[in-house]
């Protein structure tokens, strides 16, 4: 209900006002406007011009859809991990798995350095991924800061390994530009195999898993993403060791 485009717009008042309604919902959507204004102490016309400001045509507009959201909010179901676990098992047992990831082991084992690449929970998976691989003898790096300035020419024969759940964020789209332009070979894990940073990629892991959403927050299950990550870290260490 409330955009950063327009949050960015509110006056002082209109903060104080945002701030009691977002404490206070399970009260707010009880009152008339009156009792909103002498709890704020704002006049009604200010309320009025808040909830155009919001694109509502007037208090009571309003209050319906902050009870619409708050219902949302209060009936919010997930599903379950082991559903999820089970929808990625069955998917990927339709494609041959296991010869990909021998494939792309190989070009892993072949390269000199890893570079991790990720942000948000994709980042948080980009260091582990750095860390198992480094424990089985194969020095990673790992970079969760889109704008990290990359210059890979010093880094001769190195694979990036990309994490991301939707594979069209730009920062990352750009980050891959990035890398692919100093000759870095690109392995993508995304959850499907037709998006951007997929086609940019040499080599690509789709886990097929539904995606899940609160508010803005991606909460799709990394489950897959971690099974991926140690497959392919164990099949380079059986390369490099065979």
């Amino acid at each position: 209900m409330f955009t950063n485009i327009k949050m960015s717009e509110f006056s002082d008042l209109e903060f104080s006002l945002y701030n009691f309604i977002v404490t206070h919902p399970e009260k707010v959507i009880y009152m008339r406007i009156r009792d909103l204004a002498n709890e704020t102490h704002v006049s009604p016309t200010s309320i009025l011009r808040f909830c155009k400001k919001l694109g509502f045509d007037g208090f009571t507009e309003f209050k319906v859809q902050l009870k619409m959201y708050m219902n949302q909010t209060e009936n919010l179901s997930f599903i379950h991990s082991t559903t999820s676990l089970t929808e990625y098992l069955e998917r990927t047992m339709q494609h041959d798995y296991d010869q990909r990831i021998r494939t792309i082991s190989q070009s892993i084992a072949a390269a000199q350095t890893i570079i991790f690449i990720g942000i948000g929970t994709s980042g948080i998976l980009a260091e582990y991924g750095s860390r198992y691989f480094s424990a089985l003898k194969k020095f990673s790096l790992h970079i969760k800061d889109p704008y990290f300035p990359m210059y890979t020419s010093s880094l001769e024969n190195s694979v990036a390994i990309v994490l991301s759940v939707s594979g069209e964020t730009e920062s990352i789209i750009n980050l891959t530009n990035r890398v692919k332009e100093e000759g870095t070979k690109v392995i993508s894990i995304t959850n499907f195999p037709d998006c951007t940073l997929a086609k940019l990629s040499d080599y690509n892991l789709s886990y097929f898993v539904s995606t899940e959403y609160r508010e803005t927050f991606n909460l799709t299950t990394q489950i897959p993403v971690i099974h991926l990550l140690e497959s392919l870290a164990k099949e380079t260490y059986k390369s490099i060791n065979t």
